[in-house]
C-alpha cells in the first residue's frame, strides 16, 4: 500500500512539473484499437480513450482507430476504455512501441442498454491546430450531391452561385473567395487552376469518407498556398468500409444521380476500390421567371479506381486514376445547342470539360526507429475545357505535375519531431478568351522544414519554414507558426500566423463574370508574369478558443474564432464601373476580419443543436472608387441546426440560416438603384429511415421558404446588349427543391 501511495505522489509531482518533461527520455507509443460488433465483425473503435492512469497523459483514437502518445520511460502501462467494452490494461514492455489492442465486449444484463454516438463533426482539444473533422454523418444530413454542396450544415463556409446561368457554386472561407482556400485530396492539391470553381462538382458526396476543415495558415508541408485555410478530403479507402454502396437521388427540379462504390480486398496486403458517378439534369425550368433556365441541361460522368498495397518491412504504396467528363447547355429558354449566337436569337451557354488525374503515394516507416518515416506524393493532371457564353468563347487546357517528398524523425526524443522535404509544382496553361490568348508555364521547386515541440501536455507548438523559387516571380519564403496552450483539462487556446502566396488564374477563378457582356480589362503589361500581374501575397493571423463542457450528463462545446488576413498584394477584381470588369494589382489596403462563435450541445438525449454567429469585415482598395467593402459578401450570418435520431432508425435534420445584407454594384430594380441586398432566411430539412442494415431511404427539401432573387439578370430581354449581366447574384436563383433517395449497402 505504501508503494502505491508513493507512486501516486510521484505522478502528482510529474504533473506539477510538466515543463521538465522535455528533458526526460520519452518513448513514442502508437497503435490501433479495435473490437467486434454485434455480428462478430472486427471494426476500428473511434474515440476510444487511451490513458496512462494517474499521470494526465492520454489521447483518443482517430477515425481509423489509431492513436499516438509520447510518454516518459517511467510509465509502464496504459488503460484503454470504450463504452460497451471491458477496460483493457496494456503493460509497456521495453522495446514495445507499436500496439494492436482488440477489446472484448462487456457482458451486460438484458435490461441495461449501453450506447455510444460518434459526433458528426468533431473538434479535438489535443491537436495543435484547430481542425473540424466532418464525418459522413454530417455529410448525409443534406443531399450532399457533390463537394460544393457538402457545407450546408457547416457555419464556417459560405456557398453561393457564381451567376444565374451556369449553375456553378463557389465557396467562401473567412470572407475570401474559394481560390484562397487550399483544397486537397488526401493532402495532394486537388481543386486549383482551371478547376478552381468547376472542380467543386467533380467529387460526389458518396465518395467522401470524411473532411478536415482548418482556418487560417496551414502546414508548410502542404505548400505555400492557402491564405484562408485548408479543406482536406479523405476518399473511401480500399481496405475499409462497405463492399458495395448504391446511391440513387431524384429531385423535383429534374436532377437525377446514381452512385456505385465497390471495394475488393484481394488479400491481406492488396485491395482496390471503384467509385462511379452519373449526374443528369433533364428538366428545363425557370422558377424565378427571368426567361433563362435556372439549371443548365446536361450530364456528368466521373469515376475513380485506386489500389493500395501494404507491403512488408514498413513499405506502403497506393495509386489511383480519376476521370471526369461534363457537358452542359444553358441560357435563354428557347436556346438549343448549335444555335447561332446573333442578336434576335436566344442567348446560350455551353461548356464541355474533360479531366484526367493520376496520383501515387509511396511510404516507408522505420520500425527500428520510432516516429520515423519517409513518403513521396506524386500527381499528374490534364484538364481541357471549351465554353461559350453568348458571343464570347473561353477555351483552356492545363497540364500540372506535383511531387512532394517528406521525411520525418525526432531529435533526442519524440517530444521533438522534425519534418524536412522538397517539392516541385509544374503548371502549364493555354487559354483563349475571346480574341485574347494567354500561354504560361510556371515551375516552382521548393524545400521545407517543420519542427514540432511538446513542452508538456499543456503547451506545444509547430514552427515551419519553406523556401521556393518561382520561374515567373523569383524566390520567396513562407514562414508559419502554430501554438497550443491548454490551461485546463477541457480548454484549448490556439494561435497561428503565417504567410501564403498564390498565382491568380483570373479567368477560371471568375468564370461566373463571363455570364455578362462586361468588357474584361487587364490593367498591366508586365512581361513574363501571369497575365502581366504580380503574385497574390497575404499574411493570416488567428486565435481561437475551444471549451468543452458537460451539462446534465450531456456533452457540449463552445468555439470562438478570430482571424485577420492582410494582403501585401492582391489581384483586384474591379467591377465598380458598369459594363467593365478590370483586373489590377492592389494599390492600397486589402484585408478581412472574421469573427465566429459556435455552440454545439446535446440538448436532449439524441437531440443535437448547433448555433453559430459570424461577422465579416472585408475591405479592398479599388482603383475606381478607393477602399470599399467587398461586394456580394454578407457581413452578418446566423446559423442554427437541429438533429434528432430515434432508436428505431429515424433521423431528422433541420438547418436555418439568416444571411445579412451584401453590398451591390448599384443594381437597377424597378427604376431604383439598389446598393444593398435585403437580408433573407433559408431553411433546409431532411428525414431518413434506416430500413435494415443494408437499406436507408431519405426525403428532403432545400430552400423551403421558396425565397428567390427576382430580377437577378440585368437586361434579360436584350442579352446581346452591353448592359446584359447575369453575374450579380446575392441570393438563391432557384426556388424550393424536394428530393428523395436511397442508399443500399452490402458489407
Amino acid at each position: 500500500m505504501a508503494k502505491y501511495h508513493y507512486s501516486l505522489l510521484f505522478c502528482s509531482l510529474l504533473l506539477l512539473h510538466c515543463t521538465d518533461l522535455s528533458a526526460q527520455e520519452l518513448r513514442h507509443i502508437q497503435g490501433t484499437v479495435s473490437g467486434k460488433n454485434d455480428k462478430g465483425k472486427k471494426e476500428s473503435l473511434i474515440g476510444a480513450v487511451v490513458a496512462a492512469p494517474g499521470t494526465g497523459f492520454g489521447t483518443q483514437t482517430d477515425v481509423s482507430g489509431g492513436f499516438m502518445l509520447m510518454l516518459p520511460d517511467s510509465i509502464n502501462r496504459l488503460v484503454i476504455s470504450y463504452v460497451g467494452y471491458k477496460p483493457d490494461t496494456v503493460i509497456l514492455k521495453p522495446g514495445t512501441n507499436n500496439l494492436k489492442v482488440e477489446m472484448q465486449p462487456m457482458h451486460l444484463l438484458k435490461e441495461v442498454v449501453v450506447s455510444h454516438r460518434q459526433k458528426a463533426t468533431e473538434m479535438s482539444l489535443l491537436s495543435i491546430d484547430k481542425t473540424e473533422k466532418i464525418g459522413q454523418k454530417e455529410l448525409f444530413k443534406a443531399a450532399c450531391c457533390n463537394l460544393s454542396e457538402s457545407f450546408e450544415t457547416t457555419p464556417s463556409v459560405d456557398v453561393a452561385y457564381t451567376d444565374a446561368v451556369t449553375g456553378y457554386k463557389q465557396i467562401q472561407l473567412l470572407g475570401l473567395a474559394g481560390s484562397y482556400t487550399l483544397i486537397t485530396r488526401e493532402n495532394i492539391p486537388d481543386v486549383r487552376g482551371l478547376a478552381s470553381v468547376t472542380g467543386l462538382t467533380f467529387t460526389p458526396g458518396t465518395w467522401i469518407e470524411s473532411m478536415q476543415l482548418s482556418k487560417g495558415t496551414g502546414s508548410v508541408v502542404n505548400g505555400y498556398e492557402g491564405m484562408a485555410g485548408q479543406i482536406n478530403i479523405e476518399l473511401q479507402k480500399p481496405f475499409e468500409g462497405d463492399r458495395w454502396l448504391f446511391n440513387l437521388y431524384q429531385s423535383t427540379q429534374g436532377r437525377s444521380e446514381a452512385n456505385v462504390n465497390y471495394r475488393h480486398k484481394i488479400s491481406d496486403k492488396i485491395a482496390t476500390n471503384l467509385l462511379l458517378h452519373l449526374t443528369t439534369q433533364w428538366l428545363r425550368f425557370d422558377q424565378n421567371e427571368d426567361g433563362f433556365i435556372d439549371q443548365p441541361l446536361g450530364n456528368q460522368f466521373s469515376g475513380i479506381n485506386r489500389w493500395a498495397f501494404d507491403a512488408s518491412k514498413g513499405w506502403g504504396f497506393q495509386f489511383g486514376v480519376k476521370g471526369v467528363y461534363t457537358d452542359n447547355t444553358g441560357g435563354e429558354w428557347g436556346y438549343s445547342r448549335g444555335m447561332e449566337q446573333v442578336p434576335g436569337n436566344p442567348w446560350g451557354f455551353h461548356a464541355r470539360i474533360a479531366r484526367l488525374e493520376e496520383w501515387a503515394k509511396i511510404a516507408k516507416t522505420f520500425e527500428q526507429r520510432k516516429a520515423t518515416s519517409i513518403g513521396l506524393q506524386l500527381s499528374n493532371v490534364y484538364h481541357d475545357q471549351e465554353s461559350q457564353f453568348g458571343l464570347r468563347d473561353y477555351n483552356a487546357t492545363q497540364r500540372s505535375y506535383y511531387a512532394n517528398l517528406i521525411f520525418q524523425t525526432y531529435i533526442n526524443n519524440t517530444n521533438n519531431i522534425i519534418k524536412v522535404g522538397a517539392s516541385n509544382v509544374f503548371d502549364q496553361y493555354n487559354e483563349t478568351f475571346g480574341t485574347q490568348h494567354y500561354v504560361r508555364s510556371e515551375i516552382v521547386p521548393g524545400a521545407f522544414t517543420e519542427y514540432t515541440h511538446n513542452f508538456s501536455e499543456k503547451l506545444n507548438f509547430v514552427a515551419g519554414l519553406r523556401g521556393d523559387y518561382d520561374n515567373l516571380y523569383g524566390a520567396f519564403a513562407t514562414p508559419r507558426l502554430h501554438l497550443r496552450y491548454a490551461p485546463f483539462k477541457n480548454t484549448a487556446i490556439r494561435a497561428s500566423v503565417g504567410r501564403a502566396q498564390h498565382t491568380a488564374n483570373i479567368f477560371a477563378e471568375n468564370i461566373g463574370l463571363m455570364a455578362s457582356n462586361r468588357v474584361f480589362l487587364v490593367e498591366t503589361n508586365q512581361q513574363g508574369k501571369a497575365y502581366g500581374l504580380n503574385p497574390e501575397v497575404a499574411w493570416n493571423t488567428g486565435i481561437n478558443l475551444l471549451q468543452k463542457f458537460t451539462l446534465n450528463y450531456r456533452e457540449g462545446s463552445i468555439s470562438i474564432d478570430y482571424y485577420y488576413t492582410q494582403f501585401q498584394n492582391q489581384v483586384v477584381v474591379d467591377q465598380e464601373y458598369p459594363r467593365f470588369v478590370m483586373f489590377h494589382n492592389l494599390q492600397g489596403q486589402s484585408f478581412a476580419h472574421n469573427f465566429q462563435v459556435q455552440l454545439d450541445y446535446e440538448l436532449l438525449h439524441h437531440l443535437d443543436i448547433r448555433l453559430a454567429y459570424r461577422f465579416y469585415n472585408v475591405m479592398t482598395t479599388y482603383d475606381s472608387v478607393g477602399l470599399k467593402e467587398k461586394p456580394l459578401v454578407p457581413k452578418n450570418r446566423a446559423f442554427a441546426s437541429l438533429d434528432y435520431q430515434t432508436k428505431n432508425g429515424w433521423k431528422f435534420s433541420y438547418t436555418f440560416q439568416w444571411i445579412g445584407e451584401k453590398r451591390l454594384f448599384g443594381m437597377v430594380h424597378g427604376g431604383f438603384i439598389v446598393k444593398n441586398s435585403p437580408n433573407y432566411v433559408q431553411m433546409n430539412a431532411q428525414v431518413s429511415k434506416t430500413m435494415s442494415s443494408k437499406l436507408e431511404v431519405y426525403l428532403g427539401g432545400e430552400n423551403l421558404t421558396n425565397y428567390m432573387q427576382h430580377g437577378d439578370i440585368i437586361s434579360p430581354e436584350n442579352p446581346f446588349s452591353a448592359n446584359f449581366d447575369a453575374s450579380q447574384i446575392w441570393g438563391p436563383v432557384m426556388g424550393r427543391n424536394v428530393y428523395v433517395g436511397l442508399r443500399y449497402k452490402i458489407k
